[in-house]
């Protein structure tokens, strides 16, 4: 084969596809501190290939030299998450990247914490619920018996809320306001409307560059020691997957779908793993140096077989999401678009391995957004090992 499709062969993992609610106003949040973003030189910009500051300037909107700041500035957002966090204590109520600033944003129930916080190089916002309580509540609500016209829902810091998406045709539906209704008993709960309901975007048989379970095409997503993970709903544990050229290259080891949309396949019959995300000629083929997962608000990047390399940012994490099959928990929400044989792709943000798409609504002309199945949990679900440059 060739190199481009050794690469895909080998690597990669990424998302997740289902439906985000439509923005409205955040709850009200004291700030504690707000300051500046702190100037950066040249020399402190991530370096970053052509390719890929090109995705950025078209997805994102930015200059070259913004896409560059940008980044080093995410990455010391993700590496500060948990030293910020323990600063914080039981007081801490979330975190988020925010490009505005550039730095990483925390929330906290005691302003007597805001301090430390600071101190930890992270700006603090007073709020009401701490994180143990909002997720308590969005555990609650996950109990509760979903309609088809609940889209998701998940724990956003910056509205100190659990926000419910639903979507806008069923807004009035009894049976969704009778959910939200039920669900406001249990806690501090933000309603907001999606156009589409999610779906997941596995495909029929179709040409490009994909791996096959019977007529059903799917992306893989990043290679692990043995093989590589994917979506759950591409195949069920012990179906048989063939490359490209419709060669064999192993079987489904382990798979969950729904509750779960993950998946891990053996790789043999002279196929090999290599720590790549295939850009497509979009960018440059990415090597994965890791897991860090990214910060809400931080940008990250998707690669699938059908719509390629796209990008967008991190809207929420941990979203369980509503799909006609069933519900899917610990989901992150992006901003990025897919289509149909995107599923089990990579999303990749810097050389940070993120997840495994699992589906979304909307598509890459007029836009959308995705759900990706975090590569850590997947990896300590199986035992498995991310394979790394």
């Amino acid at each position: 084969m060739n190199a481009l499709r050794t690469s895909l062969a080998a690597a990669l993992v990424v998302g997740a596809w289902a439906t985000v609610g439509l923005a409205s106003g955040p709850a009200s949040a004291a700030t504690v501190d707000s300051p500046p973003a702190t100037p950066r030189s040249a020399a402190s910009e991530a370096p970053a290939s052509a390719g890929l500051l090109a995705a950025m300037r078209r997805d994102l909107g930015l200059t070259e030299s913004q896409a560059r700041t940008r980044l080093a500035a995410e990455k010391s957002a993700t590496a500060l998450q948990d030293k910020a966090r323990r600063a914080a204590g039981s007081s801490y109520a979330g975190s988020w990247f925010d490009p505005a600033t550039g730095r990483l944003a925390v929330a906290v129930t005691d302003g007597r914490k805001a301090a430390a916080v600071r101190a930890s190089g992270a700006s603090a916002r007073l709020v009401r619920h701490s994180a143990r309580q909002l997720d308590e509540t969005k555990a609650r609500i996950d109990g509760l018996a979903a309609p088809t016209g609940v889209s998701s829902w998940h724990v956003d810091p910056k509205a100190n809320r659990v926000v419910i998406d639903v979507v806008a045709s069923a807004a009035h539906d009894n049976d969704v306001r009778t959910f939200v209704e039920r669900a406001r008993e249990i806690g501090p709960v933000l309603v907001k409307q999606t156009p589409e309901g999610p779906r997941t975007f596995a495909a029929g048989t179709v040409g490009g560059d994909p791996y096959y379970t019977g007529n059903v095409r799917c992306s893989i997503g990043f290679s692990v020691h043995g093989g590589f993970v994917t979506a759950g709903h591409c195949g069920q544990t012990g179906a048989a997957v063939s490359g490209w050229d419709r060669s064999a290259i192993g079987n489904f080891q382990g798979s969950s779908f729904p509750g779960d949309d993950y998946a891990w396949v053996s790789v043999g019959n002279g196929w090999w793993t290599v720590p790549v995300v295939l850009g497509w000629g979009t960018v440059s083929d990415q090597l994965v140096r890791g897991s860090a997962e990214a910060p809400i608000g931080a940008s990250v990047c998707r690669s699938g077989s059908t719509s390629h390399w796209h990008c967008g940012n991190v809207l929420a994490t941990n979203e369980t999401v509503n799909y006609s099959q069933g519900a899917v928990h610990q989901m992150t929400k992006t901003s990025v678009c897919a289509e149909p044989g995107d599923s089990g792709g990579s999303f990749i943000s810097g050389d940070q391995a993120q997840g495994v798409t699992s589906g979304g609504w909307g598509n890459c002309t007029s836009g959308g957004e995705t759900w990706h199945q975090p590569i850590n949990e997947i990896l300590n679900r199986y035992g498995l090992t991310l394979h790394t440059a």
